[in-house]
């Protein structure tokens, strides 16, 4: 059994409980008699240290878009994912240019985790992400099996996921995002419309950090394309800059896939 979250009246129905989440979703979950109890740990780390700058693992808003991915492939669960040919082209568009300094950074610029109708958006992706899931009153899910497409490993307890930002925030501040209105920044930081949360490994996730694909990449090479085709996605959406040597790798990626 699979949990099925998604945008624009698409929902999983969950013991007969349906949440709306962000704006167009229906936060649904079919369980089918599971027992529902509380389990949504909040690890998130703080801070604006490389090393641990993506890492996510507390709850807010939005909308996902595909069914729960678990074993399948993660381009079935990333909402608004192009074709390879399509991000090759958003990359062309994008605006080459240097990072912008760190002045005035905080994670705290960015809002999140919003919540909408009881959901958070930790809890909307982990329920996206999952298969087998089941969930308590609060929207919280407290068990199922989650394959991280970072590293490969699969887990059963939501409490060692990582909910990542494909584009970092700290990235996102470096690429353009120091002089949004804080409604833009949360927008990004919650985003279930695009391809920018994942529910990964918290060891791949903080390896991660707030690198971009030239200084890092996920372990797993067979998700490689995939990654590119996000990355690439997020930043023509918020229209977020790139680096010379972060164009050029992204180009190498996309090249790789079928």
């Amino acid at each position: 059994m699979r949990a099925v979250i998604a945008g624009g009246g698409r929902g999983t129905r969950h013991g007969g409980l349906t949440r709306t989440a962000i704006g167009l979703a229906a936060v649904a979950l079919t369980v089918g008699g599971c027992t529902l109890e509380d389990v949504d740990g909040d690890d998130e780390t703080g801070g604006t240290a490389r090393p641990s700058e993506s890492s996510e693992s507390s709850g807010a808003s939005g909308s996902p878009e595909a069914p729960g991915a678990g074993g399948s492939g993660v381009s079935d669960v990333l909402p608004g994912l192009p074709a390879p040919d399509e991000a090759r082209e958003l990359l062309a568009g994008l605006t080459v240019a240097e990072p912008r300094p760190m002045t005035g950074y905080s994670r705290d610029a960015f809002s999140h985790w919003t919540s909408t109708d009881g959901c958070t958006t930790r809890q909307t992706v982990l329920i996206r992400d999952a298969e087998d899931v089941a969930v308590d009153d609060d929207c919280a899910p407290t068990s199922g099996s989650w394959r991280s497409a970072y590293d490969g490993e699969t887990f059963e307890d939501p409490g060692d996921l990582d909910i990542d930002h494909i584009v970092p925030l700290a990235n996102a501040w470096r690429s353009g995002a120091d002089s949004w209105t804080d409604d833009r920044r949360e927008e990004l930081a919650n985003d279930l419309q695009g391809p920018q949360l994942l529910a990964v490994s918290a060891a791949s996730n903080r390896s991660k950090g707030d690198q971009s694909p030239d200084e890092w990449l996920p372990p797993a090479e067979d998700f490689h394309c995939t990654y590119a085709v996000a990355w690439t996605t997020v930043k023509d959406t918020y229209e977020l800059t790139v680096t010379d040597t972060e164009r050029d790798e992204l180009t190498r990626l996309l090249d790789t896939c079928p």
